[in-house]
């Protein structure tokens, strides 16, 4: 598969792939960018922000296109690892050892995958304060997942996975094909963060995760149905829906902490088939400026997606 290997200024590292053929682990040749390729006005976008780092992967289910760009560095997967929960959770439905209209005791402790020590969340912290409201009471799972999904719920998450378990979940990743995610724990685990046991993902593994779902793969046909569902109603669309053409459909999940904003989604444009495109960054400290870098790159692709369907 051919590659290239750039390096633009003192901090911004870039290798960048881009073929028809199914993407090779560690392509083995060079080439040149054109200066009007997809990947070169990512590459030069990406240099207007110092320090800058980001990873992508792009692959249009219509024409075969994909495009990567770090897509095998590893980026902290902020709240994108509720993708691999819900997949592991709703092939447990499929199994029947879980019922989405299960009931759960929602209760705000959980356990540190370092010590067994107890912990708990702070609703200032969390993003859906809702679900806060509801501890002491019984929560369905599939309210839960709805939660953990549209409102990026860290309470609704740490339920959910204490239910399916991390490692179910991490194994259910890579039998799917994401080869180097990493889904250790739940949210806000301070001990294991400090530790350095975090959760990782890869733009190629979340790709990988987000097209199971789309061609359904990832659990039964009406599982993935329903998890497309889910991802269609996320309420925070400021990244790769912004890039968009207001109304476009985008099934996709968000993550953010403090340096690090991710987006991965599956973006249907009109009267085509839909593709996937998936945006890690990290090194931006301006949340707002990071957001515009994912919408950019969302445009950028979105503008190639359709000016090639134009000229086929």
């Amino acid at each position: 598969m051919p590659s290239s290997l750039l390096v633009i200024g003192a901090a911004t590292t870039l290798l960048v792939s881009a073929t028809r053929a199914p993407a090779q682990a560690h392509p083995p040749s060079a080439r040149p960018l054109s200066s009007d390729s997809l990947e070169m006005r990512i590459v030069r976008q990406v240099t207007l922000h110092k320090d800058a780092v980001i990873g992508v992967a792009f692959h249009d289910l219509s024409t075969g296109d994909t495009l990567f760009i770090n897509a095998d560095d590893s980026f902290h997967a902020a709240s994108t690892m509720k993708v691999p929960v819900m997949i592991e959770l709703f092939r447990q439905v499929d199994a029947g050892r879980l019922h989405l209209d299960q009931p759960v005791p929602l209760a705000n402790r959980f356990t540190s995958i370092v010590d067994g020590s107890s912990f708990t969340l702070n609703e200032a912290d969390d993003s859906d304060s809702a679900a806060y409201q509801l501890i002491g009471k019984h929560v369905t799972v599939a309210q839960l997942v709805e939660h953990m999904i549209t409102r990026s719920s860290n309470l609704a998450t740490n339920a959910l996975i204490d239910l399916v378990g991390p490692k179910n979940a991490n194994a259910t990743a890579h039998a799917l094909g994401a080869r180097d995610i990493r889904v250790l724990r739940g949210v806000e685990d301070g001990k294991a963060f400090r530790a350095g046991m975090n959760n990782t993902t890869t733009a190629r593994d979340l790709a990988t995760l987000m097209e199971s779902i789309e061609t359904g793969r990832a659990a039964s046909r009406a599982s993935c149905d329903s998890m497309r569902s889910v991802l269609l109603r996320q309420e925070f669309n400021g990244e790769i829906p912004a890039g968009l053409p207001t109304g476009t459909k985008v099934a996709h999940k968000t993550g953010w902490i403090t340096g690090v904003l991710n987006d991965a989604a599956v973006v249907y444009p009109p009267r085509r088939r839909p593709y996937v495109l998936v945006v890690l960054t990290r090194g931006i400290s301006d949340e707002v400026v990071a957001r515009r870098l994912i919408a950019d790159v969302s445009k950028m692709v979105y503008e190639h997606v359709m000016n090639s369907r134009a000229t086929e």
